[in-house]
């Protein structure tokens, strides 16, 4: 009996003292909430009344803390994760759907300009052939000897700069000082003429291609290969007739040269208009006409390149040929005459020899539209 008495003094001290912990934690509990876990989440997902977890850090915090004597809190933590977790893939996928459109955008304006500059290179080409076939028609009323011969007439020794890629099916006139280094380079690697010493193969890279052998003529398939010495040919010529030179001239350009020895500007300006120059041979290339060394009333050229727009003539011919794949145009440096030059030169040269200088290659200005050099003729 004093064993069971004990046991009910017990058992009320005890539930007595859970009562009191209940009073005492009752305003931190908050009351008990009987809903079951699953329905309690299902309504918290759903109600409009429930604050959303994003804009409730704290209240997250703050049951945290009983979390674990009180299931229900499980529910209400756990939107953190989930609500806060899906908001960052809505916002990725629709951060990716706006680059993706600004991708699409920029792909379409960059079509669009690359569609634009074809048209105005088309357009740029068509001028230029048609300014050709004007000139060549006589409808400038510009006259020049070969204007109306027939290309069969044409001499094979006249006919040395037009460069021919079978294999591509191309012809290229090249004229002297006129990226003709750059554009020789293209050739050969399109032809494979030239092997590296380096892989044993032909070269692949414009720019790979030494400049002191591009100009080697017998690199080319050329319709005629004439190979002069400028100083025996044509210095000594100048020196002898204009120069007033007494007794032998040097048999070498470097001896000449180092001697102080070489004609003048205006010997070599006297020499280009001087008629027994015209009766002996043609003009070296590098002061022959344009329309004598490309022959343009007489080859209809798909494509006329200009020194002032080489860049753009270069990329837009390239895919013209459809070879823009196998290869670029190397880059390179201009040959250009300084205003300033011009004017040093011409100064002692008198008007009249200027405007008859002129006149000498007025053919070319017209067929390729350049303006009348007036600064130098007036």
């Amino acid at each position: 009996m004093g064993t069971w008495r004990g046991l009910r003094v017990a058992f009320i001290l005890g539930s007595l003292f859970m009562i009191l912990l209940i009073i005492v934690y009752w305003d931190d509990v908050g009351g008990f909430n009987l809903y079951p876990l699953q329905d309690h989440k299902h309504e918290s997902l759903h109600s409009d009344s429930y604050p959303p977890a994003t804009t409730g850090p704290s209240t997250s915090a703050s049951r945290a803390q009983t979390s674990s004597s009180f299931p229900t809190i499980a529910s209400s933590t756990s939107l953190v994760p989930e609500e806060t977790g899906g908001a960052p893939e809505e916002h990725t996928e629709e951060e990716g759907k706006d680059k993706q459109e600004q991708r699409k955008e920029e792909t379409r304006e960059d079509e669009e300009k690359e569609r634009s500059r074809i048209a105005v290179n088309d357009s740029e080409q068509e001028a230029r052939k048609k300014r050709l076939m004007d000139v060549c028609s006589g409808k400038d009323a510009v006259e020049f000897p070969g204007r109306t011969r027939a290309f069969d007439l044409i001499p094979n020794r006249e006919l040395d700069h037009l460069i021919v890629d079978d294999t591509h099916q191309i012809i290229y006139c090249y004229v002297p000082k006129v990226a003709c280094t750059n554009w020789k380079r293209v050739m050969v690697v399109l032809s494979q003429s030239l092997i590296s010493p380096f892989s044993g193969k032909p070269y692949t890279d414009p720019e790979a291609v030494p400049p002191d052998l591009v100009h080697n003529s017998s690199l080319h398939l050329t319709f005629s290969k004439p190979n002069e010495d400028f100083y025996r040919q044509f210095g000594s010529v100048m020196l002898r007739r204009y120069g007033n030179v007494s007794g032998s001239l040097p048999e070498t350009a470097a001896e000449a040269f180092s001697a102080g020895i070489k004609p003048t500007f205006q010997q070599f300006i006297t020499y280009l208009l001087d008629p027994e120059t015209e009766r002996e041979s043609i003009f070296n290339e590098h002061w022959r006409q344009v329309y004598r060394l490309c022959h343009p009333c007489q080859v209809k050229y798909d494509f006329i390149g200009q020194l002032e727009t080489l860049e753009t003539d270069a990329e837009h011919l390239l895919k013209l040929l459809g070879v823009d794949h196998l290869l670029r145009f190397p880059s390179g440096a201009r040959n250009r005459t300084a205003t300033s030059w011009e004017r040093d030169w011409f100064a002692r040269i008198p008007i009249s020899m200027r405007r008859e200088l002129y006149r000498l290659y007025e053919p070319d200005f017209e067929l390729f539209g350049y303006p009348k050099p007036d600064s130098v003729l007036h």
